[in-house]
């Protein structure tokens, strides 16, 4: 117990110390952890053969990461996808495993373990790219999404490249031969005790053939499907039944767990089914909660993975042949780099999003490792080649924040500085809540304030609020969209949440969580368009207010006092129009369907003309009366 201790100390001490310091330094948490790995382990000896195993266990930290991804997805985003999965991500593996496979051919290489050399270097790192792009503010970039499409596609995979490696075996020497036989004399090599039932489980279906596997994966991704989409609402209510916070956190544990470990025992890809059922749960109205509670956990396990990397590296072999050992890592990113700018360029992503594209997904990954040691047990690489290779995997991960360092530096000169600073701690609650303060927040702030009001202001634009505070605004940065930084700016108890943000995605996401939080809360949304209040209103808005919309009104307004109009008919006019665009919102509301295209929408369009041809008959009408001079008003 306390070795245990000692150990959990050292990588707890040696994560708070070098992670800060190395984000106040502009490096990402991500360097921070791996140079903490280093000093800990090759440098000063305080841990050692047991990063290891604490590798096995960090990488579910992984899991957790594309399970929270699934979260932010909807089906219909991933169907979207289908052409960058299939495209983007299936050509950068086909193209980078040929040319890493030639590449190791030249170097006297036979084919077999060029093959296998050139599986485990077209991987990249979903660990370090995916905590890198969400950390810098990254992932809605178009180089972001293309980076994730083929991160995902190299995850799923992982499945056949495992298949394949048993088949690209070398042939056994008599002395490898003898040493498995020494092996089952004395004992060594026996895998650990496991539980019976897991490991009848795990031989049922090794046994079965392939027709039955095919048909025992299907059902299994079946079920994850039915238990997203029909079990977890009545266990969440459950669950909610209890009142007590943690069992919120047990059953977002279990769910990622379970899944994990029954794709795990079918000879599935974990993190492929976290992913597939956090997309199951993405139109969840639990999905802010289960991301809340999973985020912790992810955060330190990946942390962990990270340290266990750097504590890995076998320094005996950098010292003995550093130069090939460094040649081979830039030559690993080279050969990526240039194959990923020049699929990049050919899927249209241009100058910041394609050198993000590139830069990002340079490197060798932590299913390098799985395929490394899958690979040395099959016999497929002979073990000092393991050794270096494994070495040389490493190196390109430690190197991989300072690609993302370039990009930053290539990012500013080709536009400007977009740093993401840590978000502000919020240490005030009012009555009203604004999200946003650009140009629709700003005046609505400026009326409430005045008027004797407090209001608690959020946005995530750090240059607009600190434009706020040199007027004497206070405004606290962070994303507003983040369960956490609403409830500490005192959503349980404010009486009105003003909802301006200028993204429409993230408005909808904000007045989802704050209506299931508060049923009782008012909420005023901004809405860019007609559609987007449709979104607002099913999401629970009270009331929505088109951006352009008033503005356009007194546009139009001048225009018809300009043509003639007296300033009181133009006004009724401006009335008249206000009054039934507001009840055809109302009306067509009820026909509109977020799954069928407007246009589609034959109902909806029929009932929309019918709309516009009664609003020119009103203001015929009322045009008309104003040129009687029995009801002329002047």
């Amino acid at each position: 117990m306390d070795g245990i201790l000692f150990q959990a100390t050292i990588y707890l001490v040696a994560a708070v110390i070098a992670v800060p310091i190395a984000s106040r330094l502009g490096l990402g948490s991500v360097l921070g952890y791996l140079a903490a790995g280093i000093i800990i382990g090759p440098i000063l000896g305080l841990v050692g053969h047991e990063t290891h195993e604490l590798q096995h266990v960090a990488e579910f930290g992984v899991v957790m990461m594309l399970f929270i991804i699934g979260l932010e997805l909807d089906p219909k985003a991933l169907w979207n996808m289908r052409h960058r999965l299939l495209g983007l991500g299936g050509l950068q593996i086909v193209l980078t495993t040929l040319a890493i496979m030639s590449f190791a051919l030249l170097l006297g290489q036979v084919w077999t373990v060029s093959l296998a050399i050139g599986l485990i270097f077209a991987l990249s790192s979903t660990a370090i790219v995916l905590q890198t792009l969400s950390e810098k503010g990254l992932m809605r970039t178009g180089g972001g999404r293309s980076a994730f499409s083929v991160l995902l596609t190299q995850d799923i995979a992982v499945i056949p490249m495992l298949a394949i490696m048993p088949l690209l075996a070398l042939p056994k020497t008599s002395d490898m031969i003898l040493g498995e036989t020494l092996d089952k004399l004395t004992g060594r090599g026996e895998a650990p005790d496991v539980a019976p039932a897991h490991e009848m489980a795990v031989s049922y279906f090794e046994s079965l053939p392939a027709w039955g596997m095919t048909l025992v994966t299907i059902a299994v991704i079946a079920g994850i499907i039915v238990f997203g989409v029909y079990l977890t609402r009545p266990i969440f209510r459950f669950i909610h039944a209890a009142k007590l916070r943690e069992m919120y956190t047990a059953l977002a544990l279990l769910i990622v767990v379970g899944i994990s470990y029954v794709m795990s025992v079918v000879g599935l890809s974990p993190a492929l089914g976290a992913f597939l059922a956090g997309v199951v749960l993405a139109n969840s109205e639990f999905r802010h909660e289960l991301e809340s509670d999973i985020e912790p956990f992810k955060g330190l396990l990946l942390g962990l993975f990270f340290i266990t990397v750097g504590a890995g590296i076998n320094f005996g072999i950098l010292f003995t042949v550093p130069g090939l050992i460094f040649g081979l890592a830039i030559s690993v990113i080279l050969i990526k780099g240039l194959l990923l700018y020049v699929l990049g360029r050919a899927f249209g992503l241009h100058r910041r999003d394609l050198w993000l594209f590139t830069l990002s997904l340079a490197q060798a990954g932590e299913f390098g490792f799985v395929l490394i040691s899958f690979s040395g047990q099959s016999n497929v690489l002979p073990s000092e080649l393991s050794e270096l290779l494994l070495l040389v995997v490493t190196m390109t991960m430690l190197i991989t924040p300072l690609l993302f360092l370039l990009y930053s530096y290539m990012s500013r000169r080709m536009v400007h500085p977009g740093d993401t600073p840590e978000p502000d701690h919020v240490d005030e609650e009012g009555q009203v809540i604004i999200v946003g303060i650009g140009r629709f927040g700003q005046i609505v702030n400026r009326l409430v304030r005045s008027s004797g009001f407090s209001t608690v202001v959020l946005d995530h634009n750090l240059q607009a609020i600190q434009r706020m505070r040199r007027f004497g605004v206070k405004g606290f940065f962070g994303d507003p969209t983040r369960p956490e930084m609403l409830n500490a700016a005192g959503l349980k108890d404010a009486r009105i949440l003003v909802v301006a943000v200028n993204d429409p995605e993230a408005s909808v996401k904000l007045v989802t969580h704050a209506r299931r939080e508060r049923p009782d809360l008012h909420i005023v949304a901004r809405a860019h368009d007609r559609t987007h209040v449709f979104r607002l209103y099913q999401a629970g808005a009270n009331d929505i207010v088109r951006e352009m919309f008033d503005a356009s009104l007194r546009a139009g307004r001048y225009v018809l006092e300009n043509m003639g109009l007296s300033e009181y008919e133009a006004a009724t006019a401006e009335r008249i129009f206000y009054q039934h665009d507001r009840d055809s919102v109302r009306e067509l509301a009820a026909l509109w369907r977020p799954d069928v295209p407007t246009i589609e929408n034959s109902a909806y369009i029929a009932r929309a003309k019918d709309l516009e041809k009664e609003l020119e008959t009103m203001l015929l009408l009322h045009l008309e009366e104003n040129n009687d001079p029995k009801t002329e008003k002047g």
